[in-house]
């Protein structure tokens, strides 16, 4: 993303380095020339990988996208998963012109620079960088529930995978009700199922479901 990279430009000689991973669980040939395309145009430097096995989410018990992990040269976390820069202002759309208002443009752009100027600080000065108990303890809790989840899922993308789309729908549809909180485990079940699914009205409904719940949990800077 132009965003992400312009970031790494800045503040690659500091020893910055942005790790970008697409979870997409159709394959990496449906990731890859999205990537291929931005380092044709010179748009993308930074290291992009694909994690079809969605094993970053299982490993960090990450749940939506955009987050962001921050890990510094000795590479110990210094921030746990977080937001990285977006926030619930698509929630007031007009979802019949997909056009959100002047003031929520705004209050969106300035959330996301904020988010960058957080980075940028971090880089510069070692700000906003947690003591090492204090990232510990909000790392996200893995239940039991949740690993299982983990588990079904992949169960479900591998049978999936090799010829038993129903089995593997029934897993993956099992794994999002253990583990609710997984935007990122519903939307890739729903977009294996139909494409386009996974922004369409079973996605709008489930964000409504909410209530005054957040959708983009804002980071605590």
């Amino acid at each position: 993303m132009p965003v992400w990279q312009a970031l790494y430009d800045e503040l690659k000689d500091k020893g910055f380095m942005v790790v970008a991973v697409a979870e997409e669980s159709r394959g990496a040939e449906h990731a890859r020339p999205w990537i291929d395309q931005a380092r044709k145009s010179s748009e993308s430097s930074y290291w992009q990988l694909i994690d079809t096995d969605h094993r970053l989410s299982d490993l960090y018990n990450l749940v939506n996208v955009p987050q962001a992990i921050w890990i510094d040269e000795q590479g110990r976390i210094v921030r746990p998963p977080e937001t990285a820069g977006s926030t619930d202002h698509f929630r007031r759309m007009d979802l019949k012109t997909r056009t959100m208002s002047p003031e929520d443009q705004a209050a969106r752009l300035a959330a996301r620079e904020e988010y960058l100027d957080a980075v940028r600080a971090w880089v510069n000065t070692g700000k906003h960088a947690l003591p090492a108990d204090a990232a510990r303890a909000g790392l996200p809790k893995t239940t039991r529930e949740i690993a299982e989840a983990h588990a079904r899922f992949r169960l479900g993308v591998w049978l999936r995978a090799h010829g038993d789309p129903v089995e593997g729908d029934r897993q993956m549809n099992t794994a999002s009700a253990l583990h609710p909180d997984s935007w990122s485990m519903w939307r890739q079940a729903a977009d294996l199922d139909e494409v386009g699914k996974a922004s369409g009205p079973d996605f709008w409904k489930r964000v409504q479901a909410l209530g005054d719940r957040p959708y983009y949990p804002p980071p605590k800077l």
